[in-house]
């Protein structure tokens, strides 16, 4: 393995890890605020007892998160030194804000989790609002950094050197609305669909558990509007990918020669050297559609841009077939769930419902990871897109398979004791007889509730 290889399959590894912990940390804090706020209307302990088993496991992926986002900083410095001397000066500021917004998740995180019953019932939940507010702008500049990655602005190149740097103009990349309003949808819609398969498990073990169902409807109020709203963020993104980043786009579609009424490919085997793919499936017109709302448009192919600067076409194209078709699935559960909520029906009642959600349990986080890859592997060989090669960035240092390997049995190390521990959260909630006492039907016909 070359040492440029070792020195991307690291990051990989860390950014695949930490994604799925900032992932859950925009997306888990709203559920225990939703809670939190359900219990103060209803006065239901059952949501009270949610925000507190929410919360802690919030604390235990936030360490972890913290953790990994900590080595995740200090190897962009080790790795890639090149690319920190050129952009350290542009991009610095949404690093920094990034950090603050941290700090304040942080600091809230801790008075939520130390507050219950020390402060009034409105500072608290005006503590957990701010966790969630912070988390998701903690996630937003780290987006914006990587958007800038995709479509550099605030600096004139002369002779290969930045200059007249504008860090508020790099902080306004045009990638950043689009990029991280698809990430922030993707991390409400994978953190709601994966708590909301895990109470959908536990109720068709336990139907009549009231602990789940609550679980299961704060859950979908979460993740329903984040997988409707997802196409429409996706469309938008896919549209400005087209227009700035011509050799990403068409590798996404393994699209090889320039058309007009170029047709949307699902599935498919790209095979790059013959320029062709195989066992696809063609939407005539749907792919210019996706890049510019106009069916008869052109839509430049790889024919296009010199064969060097091409990315990996198959593993890029496999990537976004992979993350379309999560987020269809989510979309499928999404509408059968809204259906169910708006018609007030008894959710554990609806076995079908709740075996599609358990299958799209992990689907949200396949289809983040995979929406990364698509980013990253489709920018290559650029790690600045046009300004500097990946291969000029990496660090002159010999023997980075030493890191590698050390790093990637840390991260299984701490994987199998997050799982442990929440394991040990999941199967601790409320028995279903310990809540069936107050929620089943009595002798008489009435209830406890």
């Amino acid at each position: 393995m070359s040492d440029l290889l070792a020195a991307r399959s690291q990051m990989a590894v860390s950014l695949a890890f930490h994604i799925v912990f900032a992932v859950i940390g925009i997306g888990m804090p709203v559920l225990m605020v939703i809670a939190e706020r359900r219990w103060l209307v209803t006065r239901d302990p059952h949501y009270l007892e949610l925000a507190r088993r929410w919360a802690k496991g919030t604390a235990i992926l936030f360490a972890v998160g913290a953790v990994s986002g900590t080595v995740l900083s200090f190897e962009l410095g080790l790795l890639w030194p090149g690319f920190m001397e050129f952009a350290g000066p542009i991009i610095g500021m949404p690093f920094s804000l990034e950090g603050f917004a941290f700090f304040m998740e942080a600091i809230f995180l801790g008075i939520y989790l130390y507050g219950w019953d020390r402060i009034s019932e409105r500072a608290h939940l005006r503590a957990g609002v701010l966790v969630a507010v912070s988390g998701a702008l903690s996630g937003v500049f780290v987006v914006i950094a990587n958007a800038w990655m995709n479509a550099p602005t605030g600096f004139t190149l002369v002779n290969g050197v930045a200059t007249g740097i504008d860090p508020l103009q790099a902080l306004q990349t045009p990638a950043a609305f689009p990029q991280a309003l698809h990430m922030t949808l993707a991390a409400y819609a994978a953190t709601g669909f994966g708590a909301a398969g895990i109470h959908a498990a536990m109720l068709l073990r336990q139907p009549a558990n009231a602990f789940h169902q609550r679980g299961l409807r704060v859950a979908l109020l979460m993740a329903i509007p984040a997988a409707l709203l997802q196409p429409l963020s996706g469309h938008h993104s896919a549209g400005f990918v087209a227009a700035t980043q011509p050799a990403k786009f068409a590798a996404m579609e393994s699209l090889f020669e320039t058309q007009a009424a170029a047709p949307l490919l699902l599935g498919g085997w790209p095979d790059p050297a013959r320029r062709e793919v195989r066992y696809g499936v063609e939407i005539p017109g749907a792919l210019s559609f996706l890049a510019t709302n106009d069916f008869g448009a052109t839509v430049p192919g790889l024919d296009r841009v010199p064969r060097e600067d091409w990315p990996n076409v198959r593993v890029t194209h496999v990537a976004f077939q992979v993350m379309v078709a999560c987020g269809v699935v989510m979309i499928l559960a999404g509408l059968v769930g809204w259906r169910a909520l708006a018609q007030r029906d008894d959710l554990a009642e609806h076995r079908r419902l709740l075996q599609l959600l358990v299958v799209a349990t992990p689907l949200g986080f396949v289809a983040t990871e995979a929406g990364w890859v698509v980013t990253e592997v489709g920018r290559q060989p650029w790690v600045i897109q046009g300004v500097l090669r990946t291969a000029d960035a990496v660090t002159p240092m010999p023997g980075l398979i030493v890191p590698f390997l050390g790093f990637t049995a840390l991260y299984v190390l701490l994987a199998v004791a997050v799982v442990w521990l929440l394991r040990r959260q999941i199967l601790s909630a409320p028995h279903a007889t310990e809540w069936r006492r107050r929620h089943e039907p009595t002798t008489r016909g009435a209830t406890h509730e």
